[in-house]
């Protein structure tokens, strides 16, 4: 069984996207952090606006997601509003993509 990390985990996210917008969260920089103890991963995220009625879908997706992962035991996503989300966290990589390098 292959040993999960946090390249993984963050590799695994770029397959999730806000249905909203044409870009993974990764790029949008909406992961704030990400932590593997054998086996147990723990991902802090957030979304483009506090009130967005996609966030349980995203988390969701994201926990499937990253639960498909060899080596994961138990997955906890977590959607925090601190600190707020910018565009300024954009990855360029996710610039590039929307069109605003």
């Amino acid at each position: 069984m292959a040993a999960v990390t946090k390249e993984t985990v963050l590799e695994a996210l770029r397959d999730v996207y806000d249905p909203e917008i044409p870009v993974n969260v990764v790029d949008l920089g909406l992961v704030y952090a990400v932590d593997v103890q054998d086996g147990d991963v723990s991902v802090e995220m957030t979304l483009t606006f506090p009130g967005c009625g996609m966030g349980p879908y995203i988390a969701q997706q994201a926990e499937w997601r990253v639960a498909e992962l060899d080596g994961v035991e138990d997955v906890h996503v977590e959607i925090v509003h601190e600190p707020a989300w910018t565009p300024d966290m954009i990855t360029e990589e996710g610039k590039k993509l929307l069109g605003i390098d």
